[in-house]
């Protein structure tokens, strides 16, 4: 895959129990800021969302949120830092995020976190996108997840190439270095370009 340069982060509104779940996503902020990447990330300014988005914004480098109206009064307390774009929904949240990035990447986090983890794998193996997606698993905060997905290659649900989609590590530097020499190894469902030819048409016509 090589470089990439904008970096969406999946994250949370809250910033969870541990302290250690903290530092992890100001370490991610400080890792993005070194290499100079941008950040696309859900627009909150609460919990680990706005401990990313602050460091990066803070560091230099561009930071982008994607919200949706609904959410404004709730993820967003006080000043949000960056630029911020509001849009009508959830799906339409997650197409921007999606469309405007080159790499994902995803903090420990909820029900919300892990339904974009999923969902960006899913669009993966789908052959909709050849990004690179990362699991930042800190302190073993996904162990369960990722035997799950063992579980599901076990058992004949998901195909042991596309369990090489997610790259995992402890540590924000480890899971870029290993992000930035991701290649797709799986066989797409549909090739990418067939997921576009409607859009094409219509920007043809």
């Amino acid at each position: 895959m090589g470089e990439f340069k904008r970096v969406c982060v999946f994250c949370g509104s809250k910033s969870g129990s541990r302290k250690i779940f903290s530092e992890a996503a100001l370490d991610l902020g400080k890792e993005l800021v070194e290499r100079k990447m941008r950040l696309v990330y859900g627009g909150g300014s609460i919990g680990l969302m706005g401990k990313v988005s602050r460091t990066v914004f803070d560091g230099g480098c561009h930071v982008l949120g994607i919200i949706p109206a609904a959410l404004v009064s709730v993820e967003i307390s006080g000043h949000s830092v960056g630029e911020v774009l509001i849009v009508s929904d959830m799906h339409e949240r997650k197409a921007e995020m999606a469309r405007r990035s080159d790499a994902f990447v995803a903090l420990p986090g909820g029900y919300g976190t892990m339904e974009e983890l999923l969902e960006i794998i899913s669009w993966s193996q789908l052959g909709i996108h050849d990004k690179p997606v990362g699991l930042l698993n800190v302190d073993g905060y996904y162990d369960c997840l990722l035997g799950l997905f063992d579980k599901g290659v076990e058992e004949g649900f998901i195909n042991p190439s596309a369990r090489n989609i997610i790259v995992s590590a402890s540590t924000a530097k480890e899971l870029l270095d290993k992000m930035q020499e991701y290649k797709p190894m799986h066989e797409q469902v549909a090739p990418r370009e067939n997921w576009y030819k409607e859009e094409n048409h219509r920007t043809e016509s």
